[in-house]
């Protein structure tokens, strides 16, 4: 019998083949939340959460509590959206973007976090965090007071890796994105196992002129909030926007992009957990993992081939190609290279920060999983053109991989 291989993710996957089935209904209570009060829904305004529902995502009498909820909340947004129009509707018509974007790409779980993390540190920046991107249509009004008083709400740390949480967090604008506009691959939250309902969300590229003019316009309109906040560079991380470079250019010629990849198991293993916890946390229904896993193999595959074929779009030094296991290794040799690919000023300022970083951030340690051989097989035949264009071994010496 061959020793399965270990790899290393945040924190352990169930089996595979478990997770690619559908989810037995719960009974009421069985499932106590890591995420705390809130879902991501909680954050949309009463207008969006009409529009979610006249979607028709699937729905449960367990979570009958969550929906009424969520109708509650929507209304209290909406009253604060009122009050930031109110404020600040004549200063956001007048706020322009000057600075062109730096963006963060690269596949969910191949290191976008820590590599946002590492950015966001360097005060020359600013970027959008937890409060900002659930609450995007008002967190100008009520960040300040409403925030200190709903920390204790939020876990202390992240229920997908155990790492550290709080409002300020640096987090991804694509939980804006899907809140203002319904426009997102996070739509599988509300229709799990429903890969057609938010296939054109990826790329954007299929979306009617409506949409697209609303996509843009809700996403400008989130820039010009966070520029308003702190009128820096913005640093924006969402393994989203790796399908989006055309756009993004056309919206930012200038912008800067750091993508980073990682060996295509512990993407697998941790992507896999990532979902599962995700569709658990965030459902509005009995979490659905039926496809599960072929959702996962073609989100990166797709991914992987986007990426590849649009990034020559991009001007000579603004692209920056990251490995993470190069940047866990060495976070500040990694981070001066960044640094120097791109042409960005502000080193020995970012250089400090990370030093002050790094001592509380030592002691984080990733679980280890093993992989059978079946499954690495399934992975390399499916992701074979990742390990060789990134240079990761197969691990399958003695073993004969799959044809194709």
């Amino acid at each position: 019998m061959s020793t399965p291989a270990v790899i290393e993710v945040e924190r352990p996957a169930s089996g595979p083949r478990a997770a690619d089935r559908k989810s037995a209904p719960a009974a009421p209570g069985a499932h106590r939340s890591k995420q705390g009060l809130f879902c991501v829904w909680h954050g949309l305004n009463a207008a969006a959460f009409r529009r979610l529902c006249g979607l028709r995502p699937p729905t449960s009498r367990r979570l009958r509590g969550r929906w009424l909820s969520l109708a509650a909340v929507s209304r209290l947004n909406s009253f604060h959206e009122w009050w930031e129009r109110r404020l600040y509707g004549r200063r956001l018509e007048r706020t322009r973007v000057t600075h062109p974007p730096l963006f963060v790409l690269g596949h969910w779980r191949s290191g976008t976090t820590l590599l946002h993390e590492l950015l966001t540190l360097d005060p020359q920046f600013t970027f959008p965090n937890m409060y900002q991107v659930l609450f995007p249509g008002h967190f100008l009004v009520t960040e300040r007071w409403l925030a200190p008083l709903t920390g204790w709400a939020v876990p202390r740390t992240r229920p997908m890796d155990n790492m550290t949480a709080h409002w300020r967090m640096p987090q991804e604008d694509e939980v804006a994105l899907l809140l203002r506009t319904l426009i997102s691959p996070y739509m599988m939250l509300a229709f799990q196992g429903q890969r057609a309902r938010y296939e054109r969300y990826f790329d954007l590229a299929e979306l009617t002129a409506e949409e697209r003019a609303l996509w843009i316009e809700e996403f400008l309109a989130f820039l010009k909030r966070l520029t308003i906040r702190a009128d820096k560079p913005i640093v924006l991380k969402s393994p989203s926007h790796t399908y989006r470079i055309p756009l993004l250019l056309e919206l930012f010629p200038q912008a800067r992009f750091i993508y980073i990849y990682r060996n295509p198991y512990d993407v697998y293993s941790s992507s896999l957990h990532l979902r599962r916890t995700m569709f658990t946390e965030n459902a509005l229904a009995e979490p659905n993992f039926e496809g599960l896993e072929e959702d996962m193999f073609l989100t990166y595959e797709r991914c992987i081939d986007r990426y590849e074929s649009t990034k020559g779009l991009i001007p000579p030094g603004q692209l920056c190609e990251v490995r993470f296991e190069d940047l866990e290794a060495d976070p500040l040799g990694q981070m001066r290279r960044v640094y120097q690919e791109l042409h960005l000023s502000g080193w020995d300022a970012a250089e400090s920060a990370i030093h002050r970083w790094l001592p509380a951030h030592a002691q984080y340690r990733k679980n280890r999983f093993a992989l059978d051989a079946g499954t690495m097989q399934r992975v390399y035949h499916r992701w074979r053109r990742s390990f060789e264009l990134y240079g990761y071994d197969s691990g399958l010496t003695g073993r004969q991989p799959p044809n194709g």
